[in-house]
């Protein structure tokens, strides 16, 4: 049911309110810093904790932030007869968000406020969905004290996304206490489950989903993109992402932006999340260009324990300015032995961490990443094939044979949107890719796991076939077969005895990941599979696997890997030395 007033209430001196409010906000956020020493101190990311140094936090020097703060505590509420007040984090935060450079651009083209859960990032989102609606939100001049003055947005379009509709209500249900009565009347308000008109219809927020197709087009002015953390490929989380992106760029003015907020992502998901975080440290370590990203985040360091007598001390320190939170329950949580200590890192110490089940930590796997590598032709590498018929990948993976660094010569796996079984592996596509490496490389042994378990239409196993015709191809060019003296490259993995040499193979390969001890190409189909694949404890040892069968995450390039690697060492432990030395 939404609620509104027909008539407007003349209200009197509003500028003269916000500009007071605003003049508090000034003093309160220019007061030294005074912060107390921590035990654990927490790792700052991006301007918000930014201190100079005489000890004060750095604020911008242009910002429609200013009067922003002030227009908050007139027309919004904490709850009804409490006008709307930020903590210093947050008006630090929107000062930030709203700076503007000489010219009267924003400083920041979109951003990320990255903080641990229950902090309050939905309530300041929700402010800032309510300004974008509202408020002198786009730079109009510059006034008399040499600061911009703003103009609102006649035809605001503001949106909250989010991947189910249930998440956009962590925003949505908001705002019917956010806006206070003389707001409602003033400007008009209808407030609705999943819409809010202002000013008769003219402006509008709402409540939208993963719908990519029906927001293609979608001119907002505004989006806020609710727990990115869970925008993944199968639930069309990424291009949900690119429609608002693409949406935003071509906005009219220019000035359209995109808020994400999230907690801790977990790494082998490959959310919308990873990919900021991952574009700002690659804009960070200046391999790639700034692109005008605003990323926040606090999180307690690396070496903080998950421990009773360290976590109220490790909370206290990361919880910022967010003293609603108790440490106390939050440790209760942690001990809980049903919550596993990396949800725990990821909920409430807000660290970047993987599950407990990853086959290997996703951070040492990057580490070895060295994409300007290059393989020779006829450099000597090893091969190995994964294949499957449509719900999985195929991944043909290579291995040099001098120094092991691997490298992906193919991954084939059913695009975003496909549905059923209409998508099949492309074997004549496949079959060129392996021509292309046996031409171009000398490839000293491939060999290749058929699924056994996949038919074709004819009732035969989908890439026997296309294996026999491999086989009858490279025979003789291949040094090391597969099954000696009857097939140059199928490998069978379903044999118990195979089982066994690919699970001390994955185990190897582990031990190498957390040593460092060989280089990838970073492919991202390789470095996502690697970050998806979890431990499959068997009898022989642990090997890897997607988690369960029914899992939409793939992982059959690392399966690849550990396959090319484990080619690799068959084939140095079969080579003969030359002799050496003369005869008499």
């Amino acid at each position: 049911m939404a609620r509104r007033r027909a008539a407007a209430v003349p209200v009197q001196h509003d500028d003269d309110i916000i500009a007071e409010i605003a003049a508090w906000y000034r003093e309160w956020l220019t007061q030294p810093a005074a912060l107390e020493a921590q035990e654990w101190t927490p790792v700052y990311i991006g301007p918000t904790w930014q201190t100079d140094a005489a000890g004060r936090f750095v604020l911008p020097r242009y910002s429609l932030g200013w009067y922003l703060l002030g227009w908050a505590g007139r027309w919004l509420q904490l709850r009804p007869g409490e006008p709307w007040r930020f903590t210093k984090e947050q008006a630090r935060f929107l000062l930030w968000w709203y700076a503007v450079d000489e010219h009267g651009r924003f400083i920041y083209r979109d951003g990320v406020l990255q903080r641990l859960k229950g902090w309050g990032k939905d309530p300041l989102g929700a402010t800032i969905c309510a300004m974008e609606l509202l408020a002198p939100v786009r730079f109009s001049h510059w006034g008399a004290d040499g600061q911009p003055v703003g103009r609102d947005v006649p035809d605001a379009w503001v949106q909250t996304a989010a991947v189910s509709m249930e998440q956009t209500k962590n925003t949505m249900r908001l705002f019917p206490v956010l806006f206070s009565d003389e707001a409602i009347a003033r400007f008009r308000l209808a407030i609705g489950a999943e819409q809010i008109k202002a000013f008769d219809g003219k402006r509008v927020i709402q409540a939208v989903t993963s719908s990519p197709r029906t927001l293609e087009g979608a001119r907002a002015s505004f989006v806020l993109a609710n727990e990115t953390q869970h925008w993944l490929s199968n639930n069309d989380g990424w291009e949900m992402w690119a429609v608002i992106e693409r949406n935003a760029t071509k906005s009219a003015d220019g000035a359209a932006r995109t808020l994400a907020i999230t907690n801790a992502y977990e790494p082998s998901d490959e959310s919308v999340a990873q990919r900021a975080r991952e574009a700002w440290e690659a804009a960070q370590a200046g391999t790639h260009a700034d692109t005008g990203l605003l990323y926040d985040s606090v999180e307690a360091p690396p070496e903080a324990p998950l421990t009773a007598e360290a976590a109220p001390a490790v909370v206290q320190s990361i919880r910022g300015d967010a003293s609603w939170l108790d440490p106390d329950r939050i440790v209760s949580s942690i001990l809980d032995p049903r919550n596993p200590p990396s949800r725990s890192r990821r909920f409430w110490y807000n660290q970047i961490v993987a599950a407990e089940d990853a086959w290997v930590d996703p951070r040492h796997f990057d580490a070895m990443a060295a994409p300007d590598k290059q393989v020779a032709p006829r450099d000597e590498i090893a091969m190995f094939f994964d294949g499957s018929k449509s719900d999985d990948a195929s991944a043909l993976v290579g291995c040099r044979i001098s120094d092991g660094h691997v490298i992906t010569l193919g991954v084939w796996q059913r695009p975003p949107g496909e549905r059923g079984k209409n998508w099949l592996a492309p074997r004549g596509e496949i079959s060129a890719a392996v021509d292309v490496a046996m031409e171009r490389y000398n490839v000293v042994a491939f060999w290749a796991d058929p699924s056994h378990a996949f038919e074709d239409e004819t009732g035969q196993r989908y890439w026997d076939g296309l294996l026999d015709d491999w086989h009858r191809k490279y025979k003789d060019s291949l040094t090391l077969w597969a099954l000696p003296g009857k097939h140059s490259i199928m490998w069978d993995m379903a044999a118990p005895s195979r089982v066994a040499q690919f699970t001390a193979a994955a185990e190897r390969t582990a031990a190498e990941i957390e040593a460092g001890e060989f280089t990838h190409d970073a492919h991202p189909l390789l470095r996502q599979h690697a970050h998806n694949a979890r431990r499959y404890p068997n009898r022989w040892g642990v090997s890897l696997w997607k988690g369960h069968r029914e899992s939409p995450r793939k992982v059959d390039a690392a399966v690849a890997m550990v396959g090319a690697r484990m080619v690799r060492r068959e084939f140095l432990n079969t080579r003969k030395r030359p002799r050496t030395g003369r005869v008499w």
